[in-house]
């Protein structure tokens, strides 16, 4: 009916929830210091205040904590995600606003870095999560910067060219942010921005890209 309200969640269920997330919470920083094969169940339940069997019994295994962790991470970096909407240059221009936001949540990105380091193993449970995540940056990039081309900012390339290009920003933008989390006293955002300058300086130019 109209004028009618959601009551709040109260009681033991809201309880539960709250203990829930500050597992996850907690498993995403001890993950992002220690690693998924370092940190262990123990470690988690230590820092909540619990038992290693408190945690089995809210998410089964140390395997469903990780997908809980990684699921709250895609949804809190989804708030750092580029607008689709914008096209060609002008996307990659606003990659200094993706660069602030890392600043800003570091724990996030070092939660990321750890795991895709670690998911170079076959075996690592995140592994197929990972790959997906860098399957799908690449596609979305290249697709900006086809764009690029479709809307004359810069002269034509071909998929091996916009694949390499794409695949060097990439390694740049982790190379930088690494280089960050290790303690090197770097303007993350600014560099990475000027690297982007130079990237649309060599499209708008229309040499080969390195291939």
């Amino acid at each position: 009916m109209a004028g009618e309200t959601t009551p709040a969640v109260r009681g033991p269920y809201r309880r539960g929830i709250e203990r829930r997330e500050r597992i996850v919470s907690t498993a995403s920083e001890v993950f992002g210091e220690l690693g998924y094969v370092g940190g262990s169940l123990r470690n988690i339940a230590e820092r909540v205040g619990a038992s290693p069997a408190t945690l089995i019994q809210y998410f089964g295994s140390k395997e469903g904590l990780l997908a809980a962790v990684l699921e709250d991470w895609t949804a809190q970096t989804g708030r750092s995600t580029l607008p689709d909407s914008t096209r060609g240059l002008a996307y990659f221009r606003q990659m200094r606003d993706l660069m602030e936001f890392h600043v800003h949540h570091r724990g996030l990105l070092e939660l990321f870095i750890t795991i895709a380091a670690e998911a170079t193993n076959p075996s690592h449970p995140a592994r197929e999560f990972i790959q997906q995540r860098y399957v799908n940056g690449l596609e979305l990039w290249s697709g900006k910067l086809r764009e690029a081309v479709e809307d004359g900012e810069i002269p034509a390339l071909t998929d091996d060219q916009i694949e390499a290009d794409i695949r060097i920003l990439v390694a740049v933008l982790d190379g930088l942010e690494l280089q960050w989390l290790l303690g090197a006293d770097i303007d993350l955002p600014g560099l990475v921005a000027t690297h982007v300058d130079q990237a649309i300086t060599r499209w708008r130019t229309g040499p080969a890209s390195p291939a």
